[in-house]
């Protein structure tokens, strides 16, 4: 079951229940007033028993901690920025496999493709694939057709 409200909130909520508490209401009536189960505020009663207010405040849950540090992702950029050709592969586009392998071989650190992901998207990074054209592409050429021709094919459809 999911809890409703801030952290602050639900800390205010467990140090409303120690001071009823304190003031000589019961459990059950705690419970209904502050409409959580009985349980819940014995389960504070006990915690402020054993480590005092402290026990009740809202805890700070980081998370893992990241692999690289921020000094190591600047230079994973200037790595990217130098492209894959560089780093020894036969084309120019980076992805998130040669990526992994990028930063287990200068780091040692190991990421699968969704790890590559989040860690290109909190240092700024998108997903960006290279228009498919043909090199033989005349774009003064396109432009003139859309201008002279399309427009005249478009008027004789309608």
């Amino acid at each position: 079951m999911s809890r409703k409200g801030s952290a602050e909130q639900l800390q205010a909520r467990r140090l409303q229940a120690i001071a009823l508490l304190e003031e000589g209401h019961s459990q059950v009536e705690i419970a209904q007033m502050l409409g959580v189960s009985s349980a819940a505020v014995s389960q504070w009663k006990k915690a402020h028993a054993q480590g005092g207010t402290a026990a009740l405040l809202a805890q700070v849950h980081p998370g893992p901690t990241p692999k690289l540090s921020s000094k190591q992702c600047q230079r994973l950029i200037g790595y990217l920025q130098q492209g894959p050709r560089r780093h020894g592969w036969p084309t120019k586009l980076w992805t998130l496999p040669r990526i992994a392998e990028l930063i287990a071989r200068k780091f040692g650190a190991e990421y699968d493709q969704s790890g590559v992901w989040r860690l290109l998207r909190r240092l700024g990074w998108s997903c960006q694939r290279p228009e498919r054209r043909a090199r033989e592409r005349d774009q003064a050429a396109i432009d003139q057709w859309r201008q002279k021709d399309w427009s005249r094919i478009k008027k004789r459809a309608s």
